[in-house]
């Protein structure tokens, strides 16, 4: 039997990446960049662009279906594509990471692929086959670039061995504080986990970049954040997959101190709000409500800071 045709495949989007697409008349129009640029295997760049990384961005998804979003760092290399259908990853074992319990053999994987300094980011899903303790590989689901949109300009530095942790434990509670409120509320950046489960029975997860001017989230007094969504690809991954599996997982960095904020909890999306008009460029909203949260001390070795024409 001759092999599928692009056209004559089935649309790589599910059915809350169409209803998103549809929300804004893009349908028939992102049919073609689906079926072109949702690759299942790496471009060649990509496979190149891996290696230079010292940190990715995960999305996994624990036992309990409770998705996170985490950043890992390793020495440039720690990510290598030995074949265009696999990325190596060397990371140990975190306890402390709220994701790591999502990372076994046969568990479902997101990956942003993001070098703050140039703006560049590639991202991909697949499945885990894990090695050991400190190695996995990933067999790739889904591999595409993304633009630059929105990434404040970083670079970034080892402060120490990326190999060894951090001693300070990690503090959990089911709602923010005065320290995690203070985070959301001042960052430009953030990074944001979400799934589904198709229709063949595939765990399709997702991780992404966000980002905007400083204090862009709004925390409300009940601790639920309103996050703009400004206009981008019309790919709606995130939106798409919340449509289907209200289900979010999203990470805050401090860039100065290496800290990390983990949440775990349910997202609404608000195709129409009078709120909307309170956010400079949002085309919609949505609500992001935590239901466990994770702080995490000194958690990356990395330090970033910005141009210094900024």
């Amino acid at each position: 039997m001759l092999e599928q045709t692009r056209q004559d495949a089935p649309s790589p989007w599910h059915e809350g990446e169409l209803a998103m697409q549809r929300s804004v008349g893009v349908v028939e129009r992102m049919d073609g960049p689906g079926r072109n640029f949702l690759r299942k295997a790496m471009p060649e760049q990509h496979r190149a662009f891996f290696p230079m990384l010292p940190f990715i961005v995960l999305g996994a998804v624990d036992a309990k279906g409770d998705v996170w979003a985490t950043v890992r760092a390793g020495h440039p290399g720690f990510l290598v594509s030995p074949e265009p259908e696999i990325l190596d990853v060397s990371l140990a074992r975190d306890p402390a990471d709220p994701a790591d319990a999502g990372m076994e053999d046969g568990d479902a994987i997101a990956m942003l692929g993001i070098q703050l300094e140039t703006r560049r980011r590639n991202r991909l899903n697949g499945v885990i086959r894990r090695a050991d303790a400190g190695t996995f590989h990933v067999r790739v689901g889904q591999s595409f670039g993304n633009c630059p949109q929105y990434i404040q300009p970083r670079s970034s530095a080892f402060v120490r061995d990326p190999d060894l942790a951090t001693a300070i434990p990690p503090l959990h509670s089911g709602q923010l504080d005065d320290r995690a409120r203070r985070m959301v509320e001042g960052a430009d950046t953030f990074f944001v986990a979400s799934y589904v489960d198709r229709n063949n029975g595939e765990r399709q997860v997702d991780v992404s970049h966000r980002g905007g001017y400083a204090g862009f989230i709004d925390v409300g007094a009940d601790g639920v954040l309103t996050i703009p969504d400004f206009p981008g690809n019309r790919f709606f991954n995130t939106l798409g997959n919340f449509l289907v599996n209200p289900k979010a997982g999203l990470a805050f960095v401090d860039f100065a101190t290496g800290d990390m904020l983990q949440m775990t909890g349910r997202a609404e999306v608000l195709l129409e709000s009078p709120e909307i008009t309170a956010f400079p460029r949002a085309e919609r909203l949505w609500r992001f409500t935590p239901e466990a949260v994770v702080f995490r001390p000194d958690a990356l070795p990395l330090r970033w800071s910005l141009p210094r024409d900024l």
